[in-house]
């Protein structure tokens, strides 16, 4: 097991932060006690940078959670990233989720594909093909092929990548960042086998989707 290797805020969030605790600073000075909803507003923000280490499980077959949230898809679906029938285990973030995305896998990326599109619901599996997205094509360790795919929501607004084709990553790596609640779905070949369900919580990098 090894220890993800980020601090503790995400650094997407330091603006974010900055401006609102110096707002609420300033509400404080000239405010008193009307200063309270800015010190709300200050600590979401402070929980929704959160970036927290995480333990990375090194069982080779195992297909780690790209982000934090809740399943609302397992099942078999046309992966169109990478042309071929596949199972889809979708992960839903919420405004309370840690957004930083991580890899599911060793592997190297064969293609990075940004889509723009719609901001419905992403908790509504039509998100998937119609908001704007960004999607990774993997060829894993064991040669299997993994999609993993950034689906902006009804209030994230703002996909972040640092990755490019021909890179490489390692299991539980960050490449990127998905402001203010939205979905990472994750397209695998047929025979992996499934260890979570609709409903389930999930926790980016330690939580092992499936095995194949």
């Amino acid at each position: 097991m090894n220890t993800y290797p980020h601090p503790i805020i995400a650094k997407e969030g330091w603006p974010f932060l900055a401006i609102a605790f110096i707002a609420a600073l300033l509400a404080s000075a000239f405010l008193g006690l009307w200063s309270i909803p800015f010190w709300i507003i200050a600590i979401f923000v402070l929980q929704f940078f959160r970036d927290p280490a995480r333990m990375i499980p090194q069982d080779t077959k195992a297909v780690l959670s790209p982000a934090d949230g809740r399943i609302v898809v397992v099942g078999k679906a046309h992966d169109p990233y990478a042309n071929r029938e596949a199972l889809k285990i979708s992960v839903f973030m919420n405004v309370f989720n840690v957004h930083s995305n991580r890899s599911p896998v060793d592997g190297k990326i064969e293609k990075v594909e940004y889509f723009p599109g719609k901001f419905v619901n992403a908790d509504l599996d039509k998100a998937s093909i119609e908001n704007e997205r960004n999607a990774l094509v993997i060829t894993a360790a064991n040669g299997q092929t993994v999609t993993c795919v950034q689906v902006a929501g009804l209030i994230a607004r703002r996909i972040l990548c640092y990755v490019n084709a021909s890179d490489t990553l390692a299991r539980g790596q960050r490449y990127g960042f998905i402001r203010f609640g939205s979905r990472v779905d994750v397209y695998l070949p047929l025979t992996a086998r499934p260890l979570v369900t609709v409903g389930d919580k999930v926790s980016a990098t330690e939580t092992i989707l499936a095995e194949f």
